[in-house]
């Protein structure tokens, strides 16, 4: 699972582009407890979600018309120059270049060859999320219609280790993403093949878990806050109770007990 001892290549930031922030604030108050704080006036609306004086998450206004409101994963870079040949080179292309944040550090947006927008942070004095985990950020995933492309592109980008595990009832394979030489200790995410038909627009994207006490608590005020529920609460051996969401701009996001957490 995440932890903030970041390493390049794994995932050290998350934020919610929205077009009614101060509606997305009140709906992940309502669901996990965050409190919305402003980064400023120089910021452009731009600020943190917090949990007991902790940053877990981000949110700002989308700055694009025509896109949609999406939560953005991020993976550390050590040099985000050097990454954006990379993705180029390896068949995907640069959303935006790297740019300065104050002296926070240096960020850079992406889309990978399968569709899938993600991007990466350089950091500065910000050196990533306060906390990972309970309450937070616990896992990524990544859809995909190609997942043989999607792990060669990111082991070019980030060097990750994979670990391929069946799928129940032969549905498939399930791709473990770790950091370099980290094992399953080292694991953050994984990379799922699914048909055109199972995307927004045949499109592949990144899918943030947040790691939750009570999976089904958390559904039902998703559903009474205007939020849909994709997939209610689901037991996975081994893995825990996950459920799958839609946030009410349409943003994807899921949930996970752990199963060390259940009883």
């Amino acid at each position: 699972m995440l932890t903030n001892d970041y390493v390049p290549g794994a995932p050290n930031w998350i934020d919610l582009g929205s077009r009614d922030t101060e509606a997305a604030a009140a709906f992940y108050k309502a669901l996990f407890g965050w409190e919305f704080q402003s980064a400023g006036p120089d910021a452009g609306g731009y600020g943190m979600f917090q949990l007991a004086g902790q940053t877990v998450a981000a949110l700002g206004p989308l700055q694009d018309a025509e896109a949609q409101s999406a939560w953005t994963v991020y993976f550390e870079s050590a040099d985000a120059e050097a990454t954006s040949k990379a993705v180029e080179q390896a068949g995907g292309s640069v959303r935006f270049p790297p740019m300065d944040i104050f002296d926070q550090g240096r960020l850079a947006g992406y889309t990978d060859p399968g569709g899938a927008e993600f991007a990466v942070w350089q950091p500065g004095t910000n050196k990533g999320l306060d906390q990972v985990g309970a309450g937070g950020l616990c896992w990524t995933e990544l859809y995909t219609t190609d997942a043989e492309r999607s792990k060669a592109f990111y082991r070019t980008i980030f060097d990750w280790d994979y670990e391929e595990m069946p799928l129940p009832q032969g549905e498939g394979t399930y791709v473990v993403a770790s950091r370099s030489g980290g094992g399953q200790e080292g694991s953050h995410g994984g990379i799922m093949q699914l048909g055109t038909d199972m995307l927004p627009d045949g499109t592949g994207y990144w899918q943030p878990y947040f790691s939750v006490a009570d999976t089904d608590a958390v559904v039902a005020k998703a559903t009474e806050n205007g939020g849909t529920v994709l997939m209610p609460g689901t037991d996975l051996a081994g893995v825990g109770r996950i459920a799958l969401l839609k946030d009410p701009e349409g943003s994807f996001f899921a949930l996970l007990h752990p199963v060390e957490s259940m009883s």
